[in-house]
């Protein structure tokens, strides 16, 4: 009997009675009151330091994906808006932030993180109503990573000589940079904190459909009495970030998003003498060996694809499994999706919360459902939805080949496909034939197996026996069609300066 049969076996006389605990436990309500949060029924622009009307004259609704209420007006930023936005940076760049010490810098950035961990509630709250993630993911992950950057970046600011030993660095100038709607306010964060810790001033573009947390940071960037123009943030939709990227003022362009908005920036930028980085899409491999601790294996698989919904770029959308485990595998994962609680995001018992946008779930039923029709098996919680609302249920496929078009695109939902492999050379083959190359995951007991396969695979960020873990000291970025540049860590000062 081999290892993996041993395990199965054992297992196996324990399963019955373990199935009892799978199914799921009735909570009472315990919703995140919102009584103490305050959102305007119109949001300005945020230019020079100032909230101001958009030239355009025109707003847009934000709208609530998990009942389908609208929550404010928006204003639109057309070319002559963000002309205004460039300008003021331009002004401040050469006026105030290039001129200060790092040290100086530094207290600015820190003060930001501060009064951000202050209102950290207020955020997590604002976040989860504008974007449908669930509270506890708002609360617990990406408003404390959000900090924790700022945090990390005033702490870079006076020390760039030391990242980088034997040169010296030189500010860019004027950062244009267009985030998307999966993690509003880290992704603002990732791009602001390096940028100002690095003597840059600031234009963001936040997504048209998760502007509000962006918005709220510009109140604290004015209350942290930063310079003027420093940091501008200007809303709108792929129109304000064309103009952003092509403005022949703007020296640097950071891109988060889809890989077909990103060929595009790239093709516009080429020619020009901006630095570019670009985070893109991706198809994340999650490879589970029989070897590897199975119920830990499951909770990573769950906190890879479901627990986001899979609106991570860098979600675990395609597992790859050792061929004599798939039955426990596939089994033990019908039975945890089943407890997984879909609902009311501001509910913290809710563990998937809404799909961001009507769009974004058309897209995904799309696709769904073109792996049904190309023959694979669909396995879905047997849920409840909400009425009112953008749903998905957690989902996965089985009987997935290479070929199939679920296995290959990027759903950016709930929505797992799995794979099988007999032998690591296999697992590493099929992980690495997509066009994507942004994050891997491998699950073994063997530390050897893990340096082994990790070296192998063609992705910027590999976890192992984990997955989905980030510290903002760490690098993340990907290869292929997933970009090119890194932010986080020190690698993510290199994008926001130049070295003499």
């Amino acid at each position: 009997m081999t290892t993996a049969e041993k395990k199965i076996a054992r297992l196996e006389v324990v399963e019955p009675k373990r199935l009892e605990f799978g199914k799921k436990w009735d909570y009472a309500p315990a919703p995140e009151s919102t009584e103490h949060i305050k959102i305007q029924s119109r949001y300005e622009l945020f230019i020079g330091g100032k909230f101001v009307s958009p030239k355009s004259g025109n707003y847009f609704k934000s709208i609530n994906p998990a009942t389908e209420e609208i929550l404010t007006e928006v204003a639109e930023a057309n070319e002559a808006d963000v002309n205004l936005a460039v300008k003021a940076a331009r002004t401040a760049y050469e006026k105030y932030w290039s001129k200060l010490p790092g040290s100086e810098r530094a207290k600015y950035i820190f003060r930001i993180a501060r009064q951000l961990q202050e209102k950290a509630r207020e955020f997590a709250i604002i976040e989860t109503m504008d974007g449908g993630k669930p509270i506890k993911e708002s609360r617990d992950v990406d408003i404390p990573l959000a900090v924790a950057h700022f945090f990390y970046y005033a702490g870079w600011a006076d020390k760039l000589d030391y990242a980088f030993p034997g040169r010296k660095t030189r500010p860019l100038g004027v950062a244009g940079q267009v985030i998307p709607w999966n993690f509003p306010l880290l992704m603002a964060a990732w791009k602001i904190a390096p940028a100002l810790a690095c003597g840059n001033t600031v234009v963001l573009k936040p997504a048209e459909t998760t502007p509000l947390t962006a918005l709220h940071l510009a109140q604290i960037i004015q209350e942290a009495d930063l310079p003027p123009g420093v940091v501008n943030i200007v809303t709108g939709f792929g129109k304000t970030g064309a103009a952003i990227v092509n403005h022949p003022d703007v020296d640097k362009v950071a891109f988060t998003g889809s890989t077909e908005v990103g060929k595009i920036i790239q093709r516009a930028v080429a020619g020009t003498k901006k630095k570019l980085t670009l985070e893109l899409g991706g198809k994340a491999a999650n490879i589970v060996f029989d070897d590897a601790p199975i119920d830990q294996a499951i909770e990573g698989i769950i906190n890879g694809i479901y627990f986001n919904q899979g609106h991570v770029c860098c979600a675990g959308s395609r597992l790859l499994v050792q061929e004599s485990i798939l039955d426990l595998v596939v089994r033990k994962l019908k039975d945890r999706i089943q407890t997984l609680r879909v609902g009311d995001p501001l509910d913290k018992n809710t563990d998937i919360g809404a799909i961001n946008s009507s769009d974004q779930l058309k897209k995904i039923k799309e696709l769904v459902q073109i792996g049904i029709d190309e023959g694979c098996k669909i396995h879905q919680s047997t849920c409840k939805l909400p009425e009112r609302g953008f749903w998905f249920p957690p989902t996965f496929f089985t009987g997935v080949a290479q070929s199939n078009r679920i296995a290959q695109e990027e759903i950016f939902g709930p929505v797992l496909s799995i794979l099988t492999f007999r032998t690591p050379e296999e697992a590493v083959e099929k992980a690495n034939n997509t066009a994507y190359g942004l994050s891997a995951g491998v699950w073994t007991d063997k530390g050897s197996k893990i340096f082994k396969i990790s070296s192998q695979l063609k992705a910027g960020v590999i976890w192992a026996n984990t997955f989905n873990k980030f510290d903002p000291s760490s690098p993340f970025g990907g290869y292929k069609e997933s970009g090119f540049g890194r932010e986080g860590g020190l690698q993510g000062l290199m994008p926001y300066v130049q070295l003499i």
